[in-house]
């Protein structure tokens, strides 16, 4: 399967302010041979959307700990987390527990 994927990557609880506010993405993955996986994707959003202070979001190729990751709308860990395969029109959201500063 050589084809991109298409799928909306969505920040709340906080975590968006890493990435100007943005709550939203719209993000288009481009074509590789193997599939994308949300390993992958982490990977991705660090290159390209996220733009500083990485450790608040990223911790090694997962999400820090406090950051709840849902894939449409399901708990990742129900997924397979890291290994979870996007599919075109996924949803992925990334909601921050932690609060203050």
């Amino acid at each position: 399967n050589m084809n991109s994927v298409i799928c909306s990557v969505r920040f709340r609880g906080g975590a968006e302010l890493l990435f100007d506010g943005v709550k939203k993405h719209q993000v288009t993955l481009p074509c590789q041979p193997e599939p994308w996986d949300i390993r992958n994707l982490l990977k991705w959003i660090k290159q390209n959307l996220l733009k500083e202070r990485q450790e608040l979001f990223m911790q090694g190729d997962s999400v820090r700990p406090g950051i709840l990751v849902l894939i449409n709308d399901a708990d990742w860990e129900l997924m397979g987390e890291l290994d979870y395969k996007l599919q075109d029109q996924d949803n992925v959201l990334f909601i921050s527990t932690l609060h203050g500063g």
